[in-house]
């Protein structure tokens, strides 16, 4: 039976920068005719958002989860990137991500992950060989080659990099890239490559530089990393090389807003709107080649109503033609999934984490401490004086100099400990198993009892996220490797938000600590982090 239906209003057409009332003619999900009326009311048709770099994993949620949430807010295609979970489970938890995202009306369009694991100075519960890249990219599944963090692989010719990156040239699919603070000359030598992209921008300085060798700018706008306000300029000066991500979005955040935020954020500067929607709507379904269309005759019925282009609020989605979501209600229905994970980690004491003043590194009675940046995934290496006591090293809440602990989730192996600033914890602990890349368990608190009572939590749920004080214990397990849950989102959602309220009232600032500590395990962007095998300097990329 054919299902046709006419949807009217002021329709924006994007690419010839005009609106006007239009109907839009819609029969089995394809958009038949456009045509003028004078009866369309003053509502905006609009093509579907598009999260240009995301991993989904970092919401939370799975694949059918998180599209629940993302298509509220006019979401109707995400460029994901399942780096995370085949980090933990390999190939098989790439396809874990598609099969789930095909059982929900919405566009995933996955990678193949390009570094699984992302450095050998770290223990990751997989490895993804050239071999298997190259097979995983002839799939129509896969869109793209996952972001390329291996940057000095690149520069200098690594042959197990180079050979992922021909495989992707050799079938026509392109290459995302992750190379934050590259300049000059190296910066020319990773896009001479065949490298496209990069979300790791954090100065208008850098991005103009790549721009300039014909690299396209992803303005990255997280629930951690935050770098539209020094890059959204470039929408206006660049409107054809620049797209919007959020790259790591955390499951409160996607129940308040997604890339409408971001449209709207740019508009309120005086941005063009439709540079704006060119970034937001058009621009990634051009460079990933994506079968969404543009709102265009023949285009699948890929299509958001919004109340105006001020705000972005969206009154209505639709998908292949189909209602999605309306005034804040997903109509995307729950999936029943199972989970998968790897972890084998036993309960530690606090004598585990006990750190000799003895065997630490340390520099005129210094020791290396990781700088924590708030809105920032860039780390400085700060050389401070600890606290001892009994002849070991432990937190000092006074100065807030605060012990980190990462400790391997695939096999036994001693906890690896450190030092951390800007936490502003006065007492308790958090732990989480999202600790990018490799996901081992990661932990930071004002004592070790508080620091050990955090880890045993997700322990003993084989992967989550906790928090404790003096008083109370909160744990949200992540069944899916440790990284995900298949609980209702919005359950998950209000779970969060009250674990996040009480790291916060643990002292800390940060604008999301259990974001902030997911990323101080990540070795590849500098200065100062912390692997499962010890303290690595990431400007001298080994280990100390």
């Amino acid at each position: 039976m054919s299902n046709s239906f006419t949807i009217k209003g002021q329709y924006v057409d994007i690419i010839g920068k005009r609106i006007f009332p239009a109907a839009l003619h819609i029969q089995d999900g394809i958009i038949q005719q456009i045509e003028p009326c004078e009866d369309a009311p003053n509502h905006y048709l609009i093509p579907g958002f598009i999260d240009s770099h995301v991993h989904i994993e970092s919401s939370m949620l799975i694949p059918s989860s998180f599209a629940r949430l993302a298509v509220v807010h006019g979401t109707i295609g995400t460029i994901s990137d399942p780096h995370e979970i085949a980090n933990v489970c390999g190939v098989e938890g790439v396809h874990y991500m598609i099969d789930n995202g095909k059982k929900v009306p919405f566009h995933f369009f996955f990678g193949a992950p390009s570094c699984v694991p992302a450095t050998i100075f770290e223990t990751a519960g997989a490895a993804i060989h050239s071999d298997q890249v190259a097979e995983l990219l002839a799939s129509p599944d896969i869109y793209y080659l996952s972001e390329m963090m291996n940057f000095p692989g690149v520069l200098f010719k690594d042959e197990e990099v180079m050979k992922k990156i021909a495989a992707a040239h050799k079938i026509g699919k392109p290459v995302d890239g992750h190379a934050p603070g590259l300049r000059g000359e190296d910066a020319m030598k990773y896009i001479q490559a065949g490298i496209s992209t990069d979300h790791e921008c954090f100065t208008i300085e850098e991005a103009l530089d790549k721009l300039s060798f014909g690299m396209q700018i992803l303005i990255r706008e997280g629930s951690a990393a935050k770098n539209f306000e020094a890059l959204y300029e470039l929408i206006d000066d660049h409107p054809k090389m620049v797209m919007l991500c959020s790259d790591d979005k955390h499951p409160d955040s996607l129940l308040e807003g997604h890339i409408n935020l971001l449209c709207a954020r740019a508009v309120a500067k005086g941005i063009n709107p439709f540079n704006v929607l060119r970034t937001a709507c058009i621009n990634p379904v051009d460079h990933y080649k994506l079968p969404t269309g543009k709102l265009q005759i023949g285009d699948s019925a890929n299509l958001v109503v919004l109340k105006d282009l001020v705000a972005f609020e969206v009154i209505q989605t639709y998908i292949n033609g189909i209602l999605v979501a309306e005034n804040g209600k997903s109509y995307i229905e729950p999936i029943d999934e199972k989970a998968i994970n790897q972890f084998d980690a036993a309960l530690i004491t606090a004598k585990d984490i006990e750190l000799s003043s003895e065997t630490y590194p340390n520099k005129d009675n210094k020791i290396p401490v990781i700088e924590a940046i708030d809105g920032q995934l860039i780390t400085n290496c700060l050389w401070l004086e600890p606290k001892t006591q009994d002849g070991n090293l432990v937190s000092d809440t006074d100065n807030d100099l605060l012990k980190i602990v990462v400790y391997n989730r695939y096999y036994t192996a001693a906890p690896k400990v450190g030092f951390i600033k800007n936490f502003g914890f006065k007492k308790g602990a958090i732990a989480s198993t999202v600790a990018h890349d490799s996901h081992n368990i990661i932990a930071v608190g004002a004592s070790d009892a508080d620091i050990v009572k955090a880890i045993n939590l997700v322990i003993k749920e084989q992967g989550g996220i906790s928090c404790v004080n003096e008083e109370i214990e909160k744990v949200l397990g992540l069944p899916v490797a440790g990284l995900m849950t298949t609980k209702d989102p919005y359950l998950v959602a209000a779970d969060y938000t009250q674990i996040d309220i009480m790291a916060k009232a643990l002292g800390s600032t940060l604008g999301s600590p259990f974001m902030t500590l997911s990323f101080m395990a990540l070795l590849v962007i500098p200065h100062l982090k912390l692997s499962d095998k010890g303290l690595f300097d990431g400007t001298s990329f080994k280990l100390f």
